[in-house]
């Protein structure tokens, strides 16, 4: 009989979308069960990766009251199936499984760190997070940041003892299925197709954002940038992928306003599949505020994109100035400019897309991950003896 691990985030499309085929994987190895909020989501995903699955409803912000009846209802559940190990991402997932692991006396304790959203908070709101944060850890046997910039982050922070904190292989909480995101997918006929029903022509040099659009993603710089551009080059798109959320973290009305008035502005909302809208683009620019360590720079690397990034941690691991992308700095729009605009002459732009794909290809193919972390569970199992 495989022992149980217990994977958990605070919505659903953590678990699809940034665990894309883990789950599966690791349920080779062991009794996968899958908890997170939004039941009826959480069960279709079940049935479509073929694990069990547990629903609590946790939140993404701070909410006490549900918060302690989400690790109640956790500890009950956890004391029930006594699993080996339970693993958890994201900032309220953590906080509740942790929590609730540590009660229940769950011999093994993990905590992922994809990314720390209290860096932008300030004053009660991030001392409030500071606490909480250290609290996840403190209940945690290991905590995985998913870059080496983020490991730096939490040692200065002083959230945990430098003896918990490991990175797994060369960062990334789940790499990259190089050969779903290969451009040789997309024949020229498709992407014709799709660049005529976004109006983007072939003399187009199109750069795209794939993500949240949000203020902390840097969308209001990036397009107060992109209007700069279009006065100095011509046959520009920009391509944005992506939905609006704004009441967690709006853009400004002046952002808005452009987005939907600027004819070079495209935006086509969340997409289920990103890789046709890569295909037809030139580069990506991301320049957030904050990340642990971005899918979409890998995504657009392995789909033979250069990236313009922020030089935050993550991005500034994946991409390395002038070889497969350039680094800017954060919040920065006049950064934002001038690297968009250094991009679009071919001769340095071939370079670095001549190197995008090989970059991800050896440093961050899935299956490494994959099994890094394999090995990393099953060094575990002492604790059973």
């Amino acid at each position: 009989m495989k022992n149980k691990l217990i994977r958990i985030t605070t919505i659903p499309i953590s678990l699809e979308k940034l665990l894309s085929g883990q789950l599966q994987f690791m349920n080779s190895y062991y009794q996968v069960i899958a908890v997170s909020s939004e039941k009826e989501k959480l069960e279709q995903l079940g049935k479509s990766q073929k694990i069990e699955t547990y629903s609590i409803e946790m939140t993404r912000q701070i909410t006490p009251i549900k918060d302690v009846i989400a690790v109640m209802q956790l500890y009950f559940f956890l004391k029930k199936t006594k699993p080996f190990i339970v693993h958890t991402h994201t900032p309220k997932a953590g906080i509740v499984g942790m929590l609730a692991s540590k009660l229940a006396g769950v011999p093994v304790r993990l905590h992922t760190v994809a990314g720390l959203p209290l860096i932008e908070a300030t004053g009660f709101k991030r001392k409030i997070l500071d606490f909480v944060e250290k609290l996840t850890y403190k209940c945690a046997t290991k905590v995985y940041p998913n870059s080496f910039g983020l490991l730096e982050i939490i040692k200065q922070n002083n959230y945990c003892s430098s003896s918990k904190l490991h990175v797994i292989a060369n960062g990334s909480s789940n790499g990259i299925d190089t050969s779903y995101f290969n451009p040789n997918l997309f024949s020229d006929d498709e992407k014709t197709k799709l660049r005529k029903e976004l109006s983007i022509s072939t003399e187009d040099f199109v750069f795209i954002f794939v993500g949240r659009l949000v203020k902390d993603k840097g969308i209001n710089e990036l397009i107060s940038a992109f209007n700069l551009l279009q006065c100095e080059v011509t046959n520009l798109k920009l391509l944005l992928v992506g939905n609006f959320e704004s009441d967690l973290d709006p853009l400004s009305q002046e952002t808005l306003e452009t987005i939907k008035n600027n004819k070079a502005i495209i935006s086509v909302g969340f997409q289920t599949d990103v890789r046709p809208y890569f295909s037809i683009s030139n580069a990506l620019v991301f320049p957030s505020y904050r990340e642990g360590f971005p899918n979409v720079v890998m995504q657009a690397g392995a789909m033979n994109l250069p990236s313009i990034v922020s030089n935050i941690n993550g991005c500034n691991e994946i991409i390395s100035n002038e070889v497969n992308g350039l680094i800017i700095a954060v919040k920065d729009e006049k950064a934002i400019f001038e690297a968009m605009k250094k991009i679009t002459n071919l001769s340095v732009y071939d370079v670095m897309k001549s190197n995008a794909r090989k970059v991800i290809v050896d440093n961050y193919e899935q299956e490494k991950v994959w099994n890094a972390l394999l090995e990393e569970y099953q060094s575990f199992e002492k604790f059973l003896k």
